[in-house]
């Protein structure tokens, strides 16, 4: 027989301590840490436990009896809903004191090792309208809130394009404003799902894997240019149904024409859109780095802009979100460098080549590596683009290609600028890198955890320098750093 498991509390009048990961308030009850999201410290409020662990617990605000003197008005109708901008609710400046002592936390709890004074954290140009990109899902029926549910006037299996509600997958927050992109980005997304709902477009159900209108991309540059990419997914007949080739024939011609149409009526109505095109994703997930991209109209690039340089962007390019503030980012990296030009500067994990590029001319040869073989090729574009001849770029995984031997050909680097992924640096490619012995290696993080992890096991070797972190995102928890790790002697 199952046994009653005890309601969990709710907690009374209790004060909100400060700020914790992952964008979520903390308070303690009794030897346990509460984490709250949607609250800021000094909020006084009634809070529901709804998970109780060993050493924490988890709540959700069901009563405010006070608001805090360290506290801002949203600006987003979908806050308390969407799952980003989770800290629209705290001032931007607090937001930057928080970030900063992140940074610190992680590198001195994780990392363990000596650290200089760290420097003031460089807040973004903008915090709104920052993002060159957004990706909006799009769903046959929308989430719903409790308070929707209830509303029996409310049609409740209506189709949406936006954001995926955090830890439902298949869940699709209807989004009519979005302030983290130029307007005409929710112009054009409003617009695509008001157009496919007129003419009986069918939205795609990520469960049952069917339904036309998958996913919308919708990118920009400093140049002015506008890219959006409309992702779709043809269904297709099951193969048991009678004369199933003719009429499959007809249905998949059906399909593309409802799809041209709507590519057209976009093209006509944004002629900003330098690039529009389309993919059939067949696939159980929206990733389309090994999928065939059209071109419906324009080209199937836009150029993005950074000092004197030009950089292509394709629809599978990375290129940092905040297009303003990766020139500060970018700027930090090159500084920290400290180049003469008389210098070989290793650029692991260099995506299209953006950082490489950026510091060739002070430098004597640049050497980039990159696992995705469509942004090696980028990256060698944009040298050309450029008029940069003292670029090498190479493709494959960078344990792979980073090696004792790679090192004997190219040449020991004075330099490494290494800019990885969330999970940090395999242990052979900080091994080859210990080998190499650089003087200097500048360390580019999106993910101070694991970079805190990184710098431990290059401490016996390396001292850290300077940091610097830079936030790219504001109104959430992610922020950038910077470290100068210099060779000890």
């Amino acid at each position: 027989m199952a046994r009653n498991k005890k309601p969990l509390p709710l907690l009374e009048g209790v004060k909100i301590e400060a700020v914790a990961a992952e964008g979520k308030s903390l308070f303690h009850w009794n030897d346990l840490v509460v984490f709250v999201p949607f609250c800021v410290p000094g909020d006084v409020c009634d809070v529901q436990i709804r998970r109780k662990k060993h050493s924490f617990a988890e709540g959700e605000v069901v009563r405010f009896i006070e608001y805090s003197k360290v506290r801002a008005t949203p600006f987003c109708q979908h806050f308390g809903v969407c799952g980003g901008c989770k800290w629209q609710n705290l001032p931007y400046e607090e937001q930057l004191k928080f970030k900063q002592q992140q940074v610190f936390d992680q590198l001195t709890r994780i990392g363990k090792i000596e650290l200089p004074e760290f420097r003031p954290i460089l807040g973004s140009v903008k915090t709104q309208e920052y993002r060159n990109k957004l990706d909006f899902g799009c769903a046959n029926k929308r989430w719903l809130t409790s308070e929707q549910l209830k509303d029996e006037s409310l049609e409740k299996n209506t189709p949406a394009i936006g954001f995926h509600i955090t830890g439902a997958f298949d869940k699709i927050l209807p989004i009519e404003k979005c302030w983290l992109m130029d307007d005409l980005h929710n112009q054009i997304r409003n617009e695509v799902r008001a157009y496919a709902i007129e003419h009986g477009l069918s939205f795609f159900d990520l469960r049952a894997q069917i339904g036309l209108l998958r996913d919308v991309i919708i990118r920009n540059s400093a140049s002015g240019e506008w890219m959006v990419i409309i992702q779709v997914h043809i269904d297709h007949l099951p193969l048991n149904i009678e004369h199933n080739e003719e009429r499959e024939k007809e249905s998949v011609n059906g399909q593309w024409s409802m799809i041209n149409g709507l590519l057209q009526h976009i093209a006509d109505k944004f002629p900003q859109i330098t690039s529009l095109l389309y993919l059939d994703n067949q696939k159980c997930n929206d990733t389309i780095g090994d999928q065939e991209i059209l071109v419906f109209k324009g080209e199937d690039h836009i150029f993005e802009l950074m000092e004197d340089l030009r950089f292509k962007v394709g629809p599978k390019s990375f290129y940092q979100t905040n297009t303003e503030q990766a020139y500060h980012l970018y700027s930090v990296a090159r500084d920290f460098a400290n180049l003469t030009g008389n210098e070989l500067v290793y650029d692991l994990y260099t995506g299209t080549g953006t950082i490489a590029n950026f510091v060739a001319k002070k430098a004597r040869q640049v050497i980039g590596i990159e696992y995705v073989p469509e942004a090696i090729e980028d990256a060698k574009i944009n040298s050309q683009i450029n008029g940069i001849e003292n670029t090498l770029f190479y493709a494959g995984d960078m344990k792979d290609i980073l090696t004792d031997d790679f090192i004997a050909e190219h040449g020991r680097p004075d330099v490494i600028i290494t800019d990885p992924p969330r999970a940090g640096m395999h242990p052979d490619v900080v091994k080859t890198i210990l080998n190499a012995a650089p003087e200097r290696i500048v360390y580019v993080s999106c993910n101070p955890a694991t970079q805190a992890r990184d710098l431990q096991l290059m401490d016996a070797d390396y001292r850290v320098a300077a940091v610097q972190p830079v936030d790219m995102f504001p109104h959430t928890p992610h922020v950038e750093n910077v470290v100068l790790l210099e060779r000890r002697r």
